[in-house]
């Protein structure tokens, strides 16, 4: 049992290291030696979990949808007004932000889209699907005369997006909520 509680923790580990080296570089950033040395482990051992960096690349993007999506379920079922929710949703790619200027994982790997295993395309993809679909329901929450405003939502997950992204490369979350209120003057947050 001891076993198997220290490679669980491994892999966890390892995941916790390879989320912050692609928030910050990429799917590219993730290199075994440097994930070994900062989880404090032999890089071959990285291989017992993850036979590749695919699968490596694809754990990491799967567990950061998975918890974005359960973060947004948790928003969703604490805050009952919908327009609310649509307004604390850029909340997310902010705080990747406040963590170091770092990106939303899957934006990022967005970015390196053509350069990435399949496997790791597929989690990205769903992320985005997982964001569309969310402010799809809010959406239509807000607007039940419309129960389809996948356009709209789509919208919304790309200029929260890009917002963030402005604002990192300029090192500035100022940016980031002064882009983010324009959004909510113009009605596109509610």
């Amino acid at each position: 049992m001891m076993s198997m509680t220290i490679s669980s923790s491994s892999r966890e580990a390892i995941l916790t290291a390879a989320r912050r080296a692609a928030q910050m570089h990429g799917y590219n950033g993730l290199n075994f030696r440097d994930l070994a040395k900062e989880v404090g482990i032999k890089a071959a051992s990285i291989y017992y979990h993850f036979p590749s960096k695919a699968d490596l690349g694809a754990a990491v993007a799967r567990r950061y949808w998975e918890d974005i999506r359960a973060a947004l379920n948790a928003m969703q079922a604490e805050t009952t007004d919908p327009r609310l929710c649509l307004r604390r949703y850029p909340e997310m790619f902010r705080r990747s932000l406040e963590n170091g200027n770092r990106l939303c994982l899957c934006s990022f790997m967005s970015a390196e889209y053509a350069d990435l295993p399949d496997a790791v395309r597929h989690e990205v993809q769903t992320f985005a699907d997982i964001n569309v679909a969310w402010l799809d329901t809010v959406i239509s929450a807000i607007d039940q005369a419309s129960p389809h405003n996948t356009g709209r939502a789509s919208a919304i997950f790309a200029a929260v997006s890009g917002a963030q992204l402005m604002a990192r490369s300029r090192a500035d979350i100022a940016l980031f909520d002064e882009i983010i209120d324009s959004y909510c003057r113009s009605g596109l947050l509610g």
